[in-house]
Parts: C-alpha cells; structure tokens; sequence
C-alpha cells in the first residue's frame, strides 16, 4: 500500500460559481493532511473531487495513475460528513458494501471478503453489534460502522470529511484515536477536513488552509495556526498556546470576529 497523491490544477465551477481554483497538491504517501478554513472555503468539495463525486476539471493521480473509473474506487476510500445509514440494514451487511470495489458489475463476496470485513470489524470493536440494525445504532456506533465500511475497501487513500462532526467530545475522541491507529498500522495517506482547528494540529501532520478555493496556507501546524493567520482568513480573534501535543486554539472573549455568516456553501 503506497497512496501517494498528486493533485495538478484542480477546479470546480457550480452554477457559475468558481468552488476550487486550480488546486495543486502533492502528498507523501502515508501522510495525514488536515484541511481546515471557513465555511464556504470549498474544504468538502475538494475531498469529493478527489473521490470522484464531483465534477472537476485538472488532474488527480494516485501512485502515478490518473484516479478514474474503477481504479479510482480501489484507490480511493471516502467518508462523508453525513454517511447514508440505511436504517434496517444489518450492521454486516452495511459494512460488507465497503468491499463492493472489489467484486466487479456482477460478483458476489467471497470468503477473502467476509475475512476482510470481520477483521476490520473486530478491530474497530463492533463484534458486539453485528446482529443490529443500522437504524438502532448511537451517533458513535454509527461513525464507527461507517468508518469500518470505507476501511474495508482497503485503499491507500482515505478521504474524511468531518469525521467526528455531531459527535461528543469522548465519541469524537474515541474515533479520531481509531483512525489514528489505522493511520501508524497501515500507514494509509488520511486527507482530513476538520473545523476544530486544535484537533486539526494534534492529529495531522501538516495542515491545508482553503480560503475562497485557493491554498491559502499550507505547512506544519506551527506555520499555519498562527493567531495572524487564522484573523486574515476566518476573521477571528484567538490566542495560540501551545503543548507538548500542539497548539491549542482559543478565541479571545469580546472581541467578536468579521467572519461571514450568511452560512456554509461547500
């Protein structure tokens, strides 16, 4: 498993509307990238273009290979803010689609298959669930079965969009740290959109800004999650205390911020 990525001049344009403007990226295989801004700042549509789902013009290889097609499903696995969650859908079956890259228009899972999604299901700790349906799982059940499922197509390539997004704090932590040991055992290249910008420093290894669609900042969390940076671009107030695990972001109370709030366009 290599998942190094190579991102050359990618652009979306929706209604007229430019989304991403000519995005250049290239990524270590076996990296984590979180990418952070403002809402609108196009973070969300670029991991769907990466993945395929949205119309883009520009260049997206994995490995060297245009990502396209099928190849594209088997290098490529991604997990979206809101996943669908069919809810009578037994927990097995749910996690078992996960492995539907692999069987080609008109195969049916085999033993290598069922062996693949037990194990991943044992190792995200859902063994105690597989006899539920969908619809009966918590908020934190649910994130995992639906991680277990992109991690089951066994890519290079994971594309997390909000992971931990309508989770609490210890459901939240609970699956940033499953994704952290999948992360050092496989050593999957993880592009992450976050919105906590301390989490985004303390899990990632380096750090993408969006603004407007364009690359606004990108570097170490040091180089990016300055109290002057994150001013310019989400017109917020904040102080930078740092750690032995990273920055810790914190707004300055009273001194409201210029950010826009007519609402997310991602």
């Amino acid at each position: 498993m290599n998942g190094r990525v190579e991102i050359t001049k990618l652009s979306v344009t929706i209604g007229g509307a430019s989304i991403l403007n000519e995005i250049d990226l290239d990524l270590e295989p076996g990296s984590w990238t979180s990418v952070v801004g403002p809402n609108g700042a196009g973070k969300s549509t670029l991991l769907r273009s990466i993945a395929g789902l949205t119309a883009a013009s520009g260049h997206v290889h994995i490995d060297g290979a245009e990502a396209k097609g099928r190849s594209r499903s088997l290098q490529v696995a991604y997990l979206p803010q809101q996943p669908v969650l069919p809810p009578d859908m037994g927990l097995l079956d749910y996690v078992l689609l996960g492995r539907t890259p692999h069987l080609g228009a008109f195969g049916a899972p085999g033993h290598i298959d069922y062996d693949v999604v037990e194990s991943v299901i044992e190792r995200l700790d859902l063994l105690g669930f597989t006899g539920r349906v969908m619809g009966s799982l918590s908020g934190g059940e649910a994130q995992r079965a639906a991680l277990a499922r992109a991690l089951c197509q066994q890519a290079p390539v994971l594309l997390l969009d909000e992971p931990t997004a309508s989770l609490d704090l210890g459901h939240g932590q609970a699956v940033l740290e499953l994704i952290r040991e999948v992360h050092a055992a496989d050593h999957t290249t993880i592009i992450m959109t976050i919105h906590d910008l301390t989490i985004a420093g303390r899990y990632a290894d380096e750090l993408v800004l969006l603004d407007g669609g364009n690359i606004a900042a990108r570097g170490s969390r040091a180089d990016v999650l300055t109290a002057e940076t994150l001013e310019r671009h989400y017109g917020a107030r904040v102080r930078i205390f740092h750690d032995e695990s990273g920055p810790i972001v914190v707004p300055i109370p009273g001194t409201p911020g210029t950010g826009d709030l007519s609402g997310p366009k991602e």
